[in-house]
């Protein structure tokens, strides 16, 4: 038995701004995706993973049913008979490895599920959103929802603030452009939670709200502008601020070892970089005018295209 394939997500602009009412936008990343499935003789990780669907399914059973309704017996029954979530999604990579495998389960187990097929209202959008934010509580202690949504949906979603989102068209990707948002591996898991209470933790200081609102968000709703535009030149611009602007006030979100090559993107406009979801480890995103120049600018690190303008 394997399910349908849930795949990663990249959330492009958006990261903690988000919380605050940001606009923020999400696109599905193929690259990775995720199945539920099960096998005559499961490996250790299908065991590990069949584990965790045990404890996750306890929290699927305590979530109201004036939210989202579940073929409970159903899920019980396929979790004790060794069903895993088979993924190839890293985590703790900032990509969405549980909103993949929040959507596989309501896909399959929902009742009364709102299909990709419908017309998306923003209503429908919304109240998909609460349902995951419910669902993937139990691997974040708080989640917005939107990586599940992607994942579910498969296609771009475009924030325009928490109780505003919509489906989305993004400019078609130039498969000959020099131009190109990009991937680094930092080679550490990132934890999201700790990353998120620190945040939390800086809102209580008048500074870093007013920074977060004139500066980060400020330049975070321009580039998602400029991107859905195809404004290219307007979008690095916009770009290379907010990357200055993480690098003096997200330190301690960017993995010590980076710190130096994030500086020196901003110094040498060969590339910027940015957060990918949380940060403290997993990816790190970048954006580039030209990929060659980046490529030989981080030739130590291993670049994974996943858009081209």
């Amino acid at each position: 038995m394997k399910g349908p394939l849930f795949y990663s997500k990249i959330l492009l602009f958006g990261e903690y701004g988000i919380i605050k009412d940001s606009k923020g936008l999400s696109i599905p990343y193929s690259f990775y995706n995720g199945a539920l499935k099960k096998d005559e003789n499961p490996s250790e990780a299908a065991l590990k993973s069949n584990q965790s669907l045990k404890q996750f399914a306890n929290h699927i059973q305590s979530i109201d049913d004036s939210i989202v309704r579940f073929d409970i017996d159903r899920l019980i029954e396929d979790v004790n008979s060794g069903m895993y979530f088979d993924s190839s999604i890293p985590q703790g990579y900032g990509v969405g490895s549980s909103g993949a495998l929040v959507a596989a389960i309501y896909d399959k187990y929902a009742f009364d599920k709102i299909t990709v097929l419908e017309n998306l209202t923003r209503e429908k959008l919304l109240k998909l959103k609460s349902i995951f934010s419910a669902m993937e509580s139990f691997f974040h202690g708080k989640s917005s929802g939107l990586d599940p949504l992607n994942s579910y949906l498969s296609i771009p979603i475009l924030i325009n603030s928490q109780d505003n989102i919509e489906a989305t068209g993004i400019p078609a990707q130039q498969s000959e452009g020099k131009g190109a948002v990009f991937l680094i591996d930092s080679g550490i898991i990132g934890e999201t939670a700790p990353m998120v209470s620190l945040f939390m933790e800086n809102m209580k200081q008048e500074g870093f709200r007013s920074m977060l609102k004139n500066q980060f968000i400020k330049h975070t709703d321009a580039c998602v502008d400029d991107f859905l535009n195809g404004d290219i030149k307007s979008l690095f611009r916009n770009t290379k601020q907010l990357s200055k602007v993480v690098l003096n006030h997200f330190k301690p979100m960017i993995p010590q070892q980076f710190h130096e090559l994030w500086k020196k993107g901003i110094d040498t406009n060969d590339y910027y970089l940015k957060l990918c979801g949380s940060g403290g480890g997993g990816y790190i995103l970048g954006f580039t005018e030209d990929i060659q120049k980046a490529k030989q600018a981080l030739s130590d690190y291993k670049l994974e295209v996943v858009y081209n303008f």
